[in-house]
């Protein structure tokens, strides 16, 4: 039995990072998940490791957003926590930027979290209840140099949030979006020996998406900021 006030999930932009600790920590609660990324041949292992169901979708894309919600309701029912993992990332000096490769950048950022959000709420704002996550990060407080498509994506994602969580809270959705504040680790990106914990735990930050499921509607948070101990503010 769970003891997430939740019945199901949809993770959107999923990966074997964030989105793999969390559908291991939601599973682990007897939660049923639908894992979707562009690409779900990567998510083989997490589904054979979980029993996770894969989907796949371009998040960008409207009509296929409204397709993957459908479908996840015919297999474990309308989700009731929804994540928006996925971002889209072009570096590049400004004046050398190829404009549809950033269009396609903010669109998987920030239009198909809109696409998600509107999703989630057709079908919880009917039932008075429903958790919408969404992940942001650094460059969604301050953007860098050679990372302005990132960071009108992810300014955007944190406008959509703010304004999705005034209006959605009243009706019973907890909305809240989560600053990811310094590298992940991964296989790929291991923590320096030297360094311990200098880069944040996938498996600490899904703890914490968790534990903003289970907060109590007299203190929802709509914003989480997470950063390893030794990163500057």
């Amino acid at each position: 039995m769970t003891t997430l006030p939740y019945g199901s999930a949809l993770i959107i932009g999923a990966g074997p990072g964030i989105s793999g600790s969390l559908t291991r920590r939601l599973r682990a609660e007897n939660i049923p998940v639908v894992i979707a990324a562009r690409n779900i041949d990567k998510l083989a292992n997490l589904v054979d490791e979980t029993g996770a169901i894969a989907l796949p979708v371009d998040a960008s894309d409207a009509s296929a957003m409204h397709t993957l919600f459908a479908q996840t309701e015919s297999r474990i029912g309308a989700p009731e926590i929804v994540v928006y993992n996925a971002s889209g990332r072009v570096r590049g000096p400004i004046a050398e930027l190829d404009a549809a490769q950033v269009e396609q950048a903010v669109a998987v950022s920030a239009l198909g979290a809109f696409y998600a959000v509107q999703q989630a709420a057709r079908r919880m704002v009917p039932k008075g209840k429903g958790a919408i996550l969404l992940t942001g990060a650094t460059a969604g407080v301050k953007g860098f140099a050679l990372s302005a498509p990132f960071a009108m994506g992810k300014f955007a994602l944190r406008g959509l949030a703010q304004s999705a969580a005034r209006e959605l809270a009243p009706k019973g959705i907890h909305v809240a979006h989560f600053v990811i504040d310094g590298s992940v680790r991964s296989d790929q990106r291991a923590d320096p020996a030297d360094a311990p914990d200098s880069t944040l735990d996938p498996d600490a930050i899904a703890q914490t998406y968790v534990d903003v499921l289970r907060q109590h509607r007299s203190a929802w948070a709509w914003e989480i900021e997470l950063r390893p101990w030794v990163e500057k503010f």
